[in-house]
């Protein structure tokens, strides 16, 4: 289980300031993310500095989960990532055509795997109908005219001061923002009514049922029901629940796989992973009273593991997890699960077997050889220096974008004496954290140790003349 945290920064990387928008902004914010959420909230912009879970049995979970959606809706090649945040709420969104933004709250209160199918089939609906593009539009069009209506209602608001009327004036300035604001919002209620049709559309072509949509879509609509007797329908982004529920219905019940069930198989592996996002993410006393001893489940018994290493006694959870193992042996999770554990609990070398298991179990997943290569370097055996660095380079390879590997990396070298790639790698670790003035003096420093247009010295030379991103100007 990694979590990933950049925090202060907006959506396209640039930092947030805290600056009253303007009236026309203020009208169009609400509609800065496409969102699943059934809550009469009008929407949220999730900054990009949103803290990140990554873990790699929750990814290839998801990867699984959603590779057949997207191949029916004509967008495998489009490399699609599912991302989830740490965000206990349940929402699910996109913000452009790369990713599907999903909390953990969502995987948390998904209790099949065919409602968390539905959900990604929803938000792949948005991907499919080009949704944000067109929206983007949309919010041009109402950008102009909320100016143009903004200019003539303060003509008309000068007007008013003059002859005396200055509330017909103000009328006359506001009336125009509610009527864009309301004709913006009814154009997303469309779009979420459209994704909503594609999920089914694209469920029945991956022979899966739409029933868990359905029922989760109906539990949701049934929390939020008392709320949503006191919202005005017309301002909000979403059908209402109850409506939305009951057009879903239509179209789902034509199902000829409404009946069809989760296999067990991946039953199991979606408890596995509500289990260990508890045990991870939870207070201990919320774990026992979700999975109170009494219940020997495998699911059960991985979070009560987990929850024990991360708060408990490492020699009780070092059994609980050889348990685990015993029961599965080839499950590349719970030999990680044991080697993080010592390496957290500060016995790297004892590390070392469980999760050179779990990485030859996974195929060389690249999180979990980062982890295996955190632990040969912290052994302080310059011997194994050259494995890490070969498991670092194979896994960054990958995961581009992992400060932490970059960070091990140049320990790694360090230890052998290569000062040249050292600073290289903790130039592309400041780099890939948005310090650039670090990484550019640190950079500048690997070049003069490196030969001169040799690979490593070339990354360096980008690195030192990258363009500094031009700050933002809006909130």
């Amino acid at each position: 289980m990694w979590t990933h945290n950049r925090i202060g920064m907006t959506a396209d990387g640039t930092p947030i300031r805290a600056r009253r928008p303007a009236p026309a902004a203020r009208a169009l914010a609400v509609f800065s993310a496409l969102t699943l959420c059934l809550q009469s909230a009008r929407g949220q912009d999730v900054p990009r500095g949103m803290p990140i879970i990554r873990d790699t049995e929750i990814e290839q979970l998801l990867r699984d989960y959603a590779s057949p959606i997207l191949r029916a809706a004509g967008l495998a090649q489009q490399h699609i990532r599912v991302v989830v945040l740490n965000v206990r709420s349940f929402n699910a969104f996109v913000m452009d055509g790369r990713h599907i933004f999903i909390n953990a709250g969502a995987l948390f209160d998904t209790k099949t795997p065919n409602e968390l199918i539905g959900v990604l089939a929803h938000e792949t609906g948005h991907l499919a109908g080009g949704h944000m593009s067109r929206l983007r539009e949309k919010l041009a069009e109402a950008q102009t005219q909320s100016i143009i209506a903004m200019l003539l209602g303060v003509g008309a608001l000068v007007a008013g001061a003059r002859s005396g009327s200055a509330d017909a004036g103000a009328a006359a300035l506001l009336a125009p923002q509610s009527a864009i604001q309301h004709s913006l919002l009814a154009y997303v209620r469309t779009q979420e009514d459209q994704a909503d049709h594609a999920a089914v559309k694209f469920l029945n072509a991956t022979h899966q049922s739409p029933r868990g949509m359905v029922e989760l879509f109906k539990r949701l609509s049934n929390e939020t029901l008392f709320s949503s007797r006191y919202v005005d329908p017309y301002l909000q982004t979403h059908p209402m629940p109850a409506d939305r529920v009951a057009a879903l219905e239509q179209i789902a019940h034509a199902s000829p796989y409404w009946d069809r069930k989760d296999p067990a198989e991946l039953q199991l592996r979606h408890d596995l992973m509500r289990a260990k996002l508890s045990g991870f993410l939870e207070r201990p006393d919320t774990v026992m009273r979700r999975y109170p001893p009494s219940d020997q489940s495998l699911p059960a018994r991985y979070a009560r593991a987990i929850s024990t290493y991360r708060h408990g006694d490492l020699r009780q959870a070092l059994a609980q997890i050889d348990d685990l193992i015993r029961s599965e042996p080839n499950n590349p999770y719970f030999a990680e699960l044991k080697g993080q554990a010592l390496l957290e609990g500060g016995h790297p070398a004892e590390a070392v077997a469980p999760l050179r298991q779990a990485v030859a179990l996974s195929h060389r997943a690249p999180l979990i050889a980062i982890l295996l290569a955190q632990a040969l370097i912290a052994t302080g055996n310059a011997k194994v220096s050259e494995e890490a660095i070969a498991l670092l380079n194979d896994a960054l390879r990958l995961e581009p974008e992992a400060p932490g590997a970059y960070d091990q990396l140049a320990m790694a070298y360090g230890r052998k004496g290569d000062l040249a790639h050292a600073d290289l790698a903790s130039a592309q670790a400041a780099f890939t954290r948005g310090d650039i003035k670090t990484a550019r003096q640190l950079a500048s420093r690997a070049k003069t140790r490196l030969p001169v247009g040799s690979p490593a010295w070339v990354r360096a030379d980008d690195i030192v003349n990258v363009k500094t991103p031009t700050a933002s100007t809006h909130p």
